[in-house]
């Protein structure tokens, strides 16, 4: 319903003008006025029983509790979900599966496209969402919840995922086992365009919390992720084979990369990142598998490490099956505090005991820029730029880095080997030559 009120309406009596200001969607207790859905809070349409496409203003609305989701927390319902998806995904125009508050037991589940004749697609999601702890149920390197081949998605409303991810840690046994299987990462989106992401909640991953992989145009705002800083490959937002994606103004604390930069990457933009606990900002690992794709285009700035091991780190596998490159990096006015490793660049990484090979990196790394670095360090060693003897470092420049100790006992330095660095403005630690 909509009412268009001219001025020949302004001259109505004070009973018609109620009758209007009253003229609401009122159904079973619930008001909705003729807007779009993205302003009414989920939880407002929580037990009703019209949501099975009815209309909302502009938007066509999917509840999942009207397709038999009971919210309470023990009960599986994962095909409450995909059914509420199969329904709004096969709808027209602009439409919203809501997810009022409650705690929903899931997963594994997926929400697949593309939805053809969708203008966008809201997941209103006010939720709390508990994934299933039966490992069985996913597939190796799979996700929790996937959004896949979509366009136009919005993915907001305060909710959160939770991973339920303790009792799966002890089965993250890959760098024991390369037969291994993979645990499932929180929130995977797969080949999505034109993607916001807001004001979303992650904790407890059993595998990455959040994962791109082939998205172009994405843009995360306000995500809050959250696990143990002992929870192991808890990533905080994984990016693979995607470009324009935004990362900004959120705060990741979990056991590994608050953000790591997979291969294949394109245009990343970070800015504004809380980071800690945790491993860092960190490029790769790379160099690992044959026909790995560049990594070009990396901004990362404006950003607070807090105890983290590492601050900013570009990491690469020795004895690189193939060749491939990283370049035209910045990283800018990043904050450190007590961080290890505020600066590293690690050619020769191999986090096991497995790597026995003694051949060189394949990986060229060149046009990075280090600039207003500053902060204290918890390790003698600040700034580290150990690259491949096969194929040194290029173009690497530091300007203005400003490194203390934590403590105040000792001196911290600078170690360098293959690269010839450039150096620019205030340098603490002294250059290494």
């Amino acid at each position: 319903m909509a009412i268009t009120l001219t001025k020949g309406n302004m001259s109505l009596g004070l009973g018609i003008k109620l009758l209007i200001i009253l003229s609401f969607f009122c159904l079973e207790g619930v008001c909705v006025r003729g807007r779009d859905l993205s302003r009414t809070s989920a939880s407002k349409l929580q037990g009703t029983k019209l949501m099975r496409g009815e209309a909302f203003g502009s938007f066509n609305a999917f509840n999942v509790r009207s397709f038999g989701a009971q919210a309470d927390g023990r009960t599986d319902d994962s095909q409450a979900f995909i059914e509420a998806w199969k329904e709004a995904c096969e709808s027209t125009g602009r439409v919203s599966l809501v997810i009022p508050r409650g705690t929903y037991l899931i997963g594994p589940v997926k929400f697949d496209g593309p939805c053809e004749n969708v203008s966008s697609l809201t997941v209103q999601m006010e939720g709390y969402l508990k994934a299933s702890m039966d490992l069985f149920k996913y597939e190796s390197g799979g996700g929790w919840v996937e959004f896949r081949w979509l366009k136009g998605l919005i993915l907001t409303g305060g909710g959160t995922f939770d991973g339920q991810g303790a009792q799966a840690w002890p089965y993250n046994n890959c760098l024991k086992d390369s037969n291994c299987r993979i645990l499932p990462t929180s929130v995977k989106f797969m080949g999505v365009n034109n993607t916001l992401v807001q004001d979303i909640t992650s904790i407890n991953s059993k595998f990455f919390h959040m994962a791109l992989v082939e998205c172009h145009n994405f843009r995360g705002t306000k995500i809050k992720i959250t696990a143990p800083e002992d929870s192991p490959n808890t990533d905080g937002i994984h990016v693979e084979r995607s470009s324009r994606v935004f990362l900004s103004s959120s705060r990741i604390a979990t056991g590994d990369d608050c953000i790591s930069i997979g291969q294949g990457n394109s245009h990343i933009t970070i800015t504004s990142i809380h980071c800690g606990p945790g491993h860092g900002i960190s490029v790769g690992s790379l160099g690992k598998y044959r026909d790995e794709e560049d990594v070009s285009g990396l901004v990362v700035r404006n950003c607070y490490m807090k105890e983290t091991t590492n601050g900013i780190r570009i990491k690469t596998w020795p004895n690189s099956p193939g060749s491939s490159a990283a370049t035209n990096m910045t990283f800018a006015n990043i904050v450190m505090n007590n961080v290890s490793n505020p600066i590293i660049i690690d050619q020769s990484y191999c986090p096991s005991s497995s790597c026995s090979s003694k051949a060189p990196s394949r990986v060229k790394l060149s046009d990075i820029h280090f600039k207003n670095i500053r902060g204290t360090s918890s390790s003698e060693v600040a700034v580290n730029l150990e690259c491949s003897k096969g194929i040194p470092c290029q173009n690497i420049y530091l300007e203005d880095v400003h490194l203390n100790p934590s403590s105040g006992d000792k001196r911290s330095i600078s170690f360098c080997s293959n690269v010839r660095a450039k150096f620019i403005g205030t340098q603490i630690p002294p250059p290494c030559s």
